[in-house]
């Protein structure tokens, strides 16, 4: 059942995502004042029509109405300049995984352990019991927390795109190039997306679900392949 809370972002759960957050809810604060402001001056004048004596040959209105907009730029510039380079800063991952997109999943490989890799389908929804449904795959990528991770994604046939808002992450998949991205998570849980780029009939059905879990617990996964 849909409830207001849901009209946000999802819960972030990386310090990128924390960032967009701040910076949207910083954005929109601005927009909204500066709609009052114009809205009530769309008021005052109608009601006291002062537009030809005070507005049109006003100096000084002009250069409030110049020099405003400036400051109002330049306040939107400076989180969102810091928010990019925060987005693009690269740095000596922990762990890198590889996700190859095919018509219509997702494989994954785990680069640092060569015997480690599978393919991720979508649960039909036959087999569903509790799970949500079109976003439940049979094999999760599993992923540490508190790591510095580097995902490179492509894709084997068409354009695909590995994308999982709680993450601010999405990257094209595309054949016979390799897009990088990288990020950390911050909480354990389970966290889904999905293929956000039309790439057939069943775009809608290659579904990315991710958990995060500790390092010793991830590392004991790992170890059960071997």
């Amino acid at each position: 059942m849909p409830t207001w809370h849901m009209l946000s972002f999802q819960d972030s759960a990386s310090p990128s995502m924390e960032q967009l957050t701040m910076l949207h809810d910083f954005v929109m604060a601005v927009l909204i004042m500066v709609t009052f402001l114009v809205f009530f001056n769309l008021i005052f004048i109608s009601i006291y029509n002062l537009t030809d004596r005070f507005l049109m040959h006003n100096q000084k209105i002009e250069i409030i109405w110049t020099v405003a907009p400036v400051f109002a730029l330049i306040l939107i510039a400076l989180p969102s300049l810091q928010a990019l380079y925060l987005l693009d800063d690269p740095f000596t991952p922990n762990i890198t995984i590889k996700a190859i997109a095919h018509q219509w999943y997702w494989s994954y490989e785990y680069s640092d352990f060569p015997e480690l890799f599978f393919d991720s389908y979508m649960m039909p929804t036959t087999h569903l019991t509790a799970q949500t449904r079109l976003l439940e795959t049979d094999n999760s990528l599993v992923l540490p927390v508190n790591s510095q991770i580097r995902l490179i994604t492509t894709s084997a046939d068409v354009i695909h795109a590995w994308a999982v808002p709680a993450f601010a992450l999405k990257a094209d998949a595309v054949p016979g190039r390799l897009n990088q991205l990288m990020f950390s998570i911050k909480r354990t849980g389970i966290f889904y997306g999905q293929c956000s780029e039309i790439c057939g009939s069943n775009h809608s059905f290659m579904p990315i679900k991710i958990e995060a879990i500790p390092m010793k617990t991830f590392l004991n996964w790992v170890m059960s392949y071997y």
